[in-house]
């Protein structure tokens, strides 16, 4: 998807189109609730924040390349993780 995005994004350029990957990491959903409290408890561990996204707080990323200010913004991935891949 990463790749793809950055061919859309060379593509749609020249016309003021922008495309960019939200890439989130573990939030607080109902799939990662389902894990047991210890497999949860390790994840954690990997997880310089320490804790679990909120989904406001994958949304506001969501938002900002959604607004006008983020239109010089292209080809980009956006890793909203809680700093636990950091490049």
């Amino acid at each position: 998807m990463i790749g793809f995005s950055k061919s859309l994004a060379l593509e749609g350029a020249s016309r003021n189109i922008t495309t960019n990957v939200i890439a989130p990491g573990y939030s607080d959903t109902a799939m990662v609730g389902a894990v047991s409290p210890e497999v949860l408890s390790q994840i954690l561990k990997t997880v310089p924040a320490g804790r679990l996204a909120t989904a406001a707080e994958i949304a506001r990323g969501v938002v900002f390349l959604a607004a006008d200010e983020a239109g010089f913004i292209n080809g980009i991935t956006l890793s909203i993780n809680g700093g636990k891949y950091m490049a």
